[in-house]
């Protein structure tokens, strides 16, 4: 057998993908007891750039938000963003009028397609014990055809997900097809929502001193590992430290044995778009005037407005887990 490995690469923020993925972020920021306004104690906002903290202080970051970490509200166009949270909360509000809260393993997918703005926030709900926050956010590409599409908003409710737990390992998928194991459907113009695109979001999750074998695609699509967590796994003759991506051949199993601690992998597969990519911070098409129309229409319709009290909409404490849709359907948790 050849080595599955083709490439490995250092883990940086964001995290390097291949087509159809365009970015990947990996947040893990142990926050401390919240206070009264869902933020961090006050003295502990001492010594950071608030609203551009992005450095680990005390072991955690207030990203751009001024009193409650987060991103307050900024667009989107061109792409998907799918957010896994599986510690901690997140609090969506967006251009649309949806909103929801969703956390400790539930899945936000949206459609930005022709454009949205959102806010993402992490409230600190615990007011008497520590804060973990653990998620991902991926972007996936939206083809030319469907980039303008009408924007979308669903929840993947943590019960819900395919679960698969094996002798040595349990897979959470996300997206895809897993061993005869249907994820939810996606977004509905999503390049996930067909199944010739082979494209799959596992979360994996492997014992400690034992070994794993993720199964082979069927087409050639691209397949990246992303080793987040653990002390090392070996696969082939290679043995590859936390913090690494793997770049893999998808035409073979792929056999990962573990070290003394239980090893966690983010897996990202799909067959590539193949068409030009233009990006712009939250803009991505596929020519540059394309960018700079979407920048101009931006300015003009704030691609809706903000329905929202402020820019870092939080819903309230007391509020569980929940979805309320641009129709006006609601889902409580």
């Amino acid at each position: 057998m050849n080595d599955p490995v083709l490439q490995t690469f250092q883990l940086g923020f964001p995290w390097q993908t291949q087509d159809p993925f365009l970015f990947c972020v990996y947040h893990l920021d142990h926050y401390p007891k919240g206070n009264d306004e869902l933020g961090p104690d006050p003295s502990l906002l001492k010594g950071r750039n608030i609203g551009n903290d992005f450095t680990i202080k005390d072991g955690w970051r207030m990203y751009h938000g001024q009193t409650i970490p987060g991103f307050p509200y900024h667009p989107h166009r061109g792409f998907e963003t799918i957010t896994i949270v599986n510690k901690g909360y997140c609090d969506h509000s967006d251009s649309l009028g949806a909103a929801g809260r969703f956390g400790e393993g539930d899945v936000q997918w949206m459609t930005a397609g022709r454009g949205v703005q959102h806010s993402e926030m992490f409230p600190l709900l615990n007011t008497d014990k520590d804060n973990p926050l653990e998620l991902f956010q991926i972007w996936l590409n939206l083809p030319k055809a469907d980039k303008f599409v009408e924007p979308h908003f669903k929840m993947l409710w943590h019960e819900d997900i395919p679960v698969i737990d094996e002798e040595n390992a349990q897979i959470k998928v996300i997206a895809g097809n897993y061993r005869g194991h249907q994820a939810n459907d996606p977004a509905p113009n999503s390049w996930a929502a067909k199944t010739e695109n082979e494209v799959a979001i596992w979360n994996i999750h492997i014992e400690a001193n034992s070994q794993y074998t993720l199964p082979k695609s069927n087409t050639l699509v691209t397949r990246t590992l992303y080793f987040y967590e653990g002390d090392e796994i070996g696969i082939g003759e290679r043995n590859i430290n936390p913090n690494y991506g793997i770049a893999l051949d998808p035409s073979q199993d792929t056999t990962i044995k573990t070290g003394n601690q239980k090893a966690h992998l983010l897996l990202l597969q799909g067959k590539p778009i193949d068409e030009p990519v233009a990006k712009y911070g939250p803009f991505v098409m596929n020519t540059q005037e394309e960018i700079q129309k979407a920048m101009e229409e931006y300015q003009l319709t704030q691609f809706g407005g903000w329905p929202w009290p402020y820019p870092d909409n939080v819903h309230d404490k007391d509020k569980g887990r929940f979805a309320l849709y641009p129709d006006g359907h609601r889902i409580e948790k």
